[in-house]
């Protein structure tokens, strides 16, 4: 099938395109706003989906069979709040409107929302499921609630998927998020790090494992439904501390400071599996000691040293 892509050069886009392409997919890629010294490859296009118009005119040229819409504004840090939706919101409605205005049906449509929908969960709710209460927390969250909401006012037109991904980390990623921070300071053998509250634990997963998941998606037969993309494992953010030191040699002190801690943040997030299980079938999956290793062996300024004892 012919697969559009948005977001294809972002940090998860390039593992879906290989991913895609290795399952026989032809993919296209919507690429917003490439560096000067990155011309358009062939089969990547030029696509802000900000442009009602943009949207248009590429759903009707490509005619794709499916459309994998990654792009969006990742960061819930980010100060300014128009973005969220600017791009999450409106330009996800624009991608489906472009469908009905040029007559276009795909195959399906995989809209990426995010696990901080769920906001801080119930003490009683031991991980959470699809059908957990909306309470999102700041204003990426409120941006992804919106544009769940709009899609569905789609779902009896297009078929849609919603996917709800939790934490994923893995080569690539920007530092501004922390595994990827963390990985970062023990390769540079800093002293210190600071970073906000670490006393809460995360669903992890390997970026491969969640485009895999993105493939799987694409070629089910399901529609009209929300799934959470997860690993059903919660580990403390001290384990990530605490591995890496391990792998690398390397002991850092950890400070935390009060500017990075987020109110309302909860202490532990952990995801049902069931429904994509259901959807996509059984999964292996990378244990987050592979991808932590995997992580470090990407940075060339690595030096080992001999192990630390391990920490209890």
């Amino acid at each position: 099938m012919k697969v559009l892509l948005t977001g294809s050069r972002g940090f998860t886009g390039p593992y879906v395109r290989a991913m895609l392409e290795h399952a026989g997919h032809t993919v296209v890629g919507g690429v917003f706003d490439p560096l000067p010294d990155q011309a358009l490859a062939d089969d990547e296009v030029l696509l802000d989906i900000v442009d009602r118009d943009a949207c248009r005119r590429i759903v009707d040229a490509l005619r794709p069979d499916v459309i994998v819409h990654l792009a969006g504004i990742a960061f819930a840090a980010e100060q300014r709040v128009d973005p969220y939706y600017r791009v999450n919101v409106a330009g996800t409605e624009h991608l489906l409107r472009a469908c009905l205005d040029v007559g276009h049906r795909p195959h399906k449509i995989v809209l990426v929302s995010s696990s901080m929908v769920y906001g801080t969960p119930a003490p009683d709710r031991i991980e959470l499921d699809e059908s957990a209460p909306l309470a999102p927390a700041n204003h990426y969250a409120i941006s992804k609630v919106a544009m769940e909401m709009i899609a569905r006012t789609y779902f009896d037109r297009l078929p849609i998927l919603i996917a709800r991904p939790f934490n994923y980390i893995g080569r690539g990623q920007g530092i501004q998020f922390v595994t990827a921070k963390i990985v970062d300071h023990f390769v540079r053998r800093a002293p210190v790090i600071e970073l906000g509250n670490i006393d809460v634990a995360r669903d992890f997963s390997d970026v491969r494992d969640i485009a895999q998941a993105y493939v799987g998606l694409v070629e089910s037969d399901a529609a009209g439904e929300v799934v959470n993309l997860c690993s059903g494992r919660a580990y403390p953010l001290q384990y990530v501390l605490d591995t890496l030191r391990a792998i690398t040699g390397h002991a850092i002190e950890v400070r935390v400071n009060p500017a990075f801690v987020r109110a309302n943040d909860p202490k532990l997030v952990r995801g049902s599996t069931e429904r994509l299980d259901r959807l996509i079938g059984a999964r292996t999956l990378h244990h987050i000691d592979a991808t932590l290793e995997w992580m470090v062996e990407a940075e060339p300024r690595i030096a080992r040293l001999a192990p630390l004892p391990a920490v209890a």
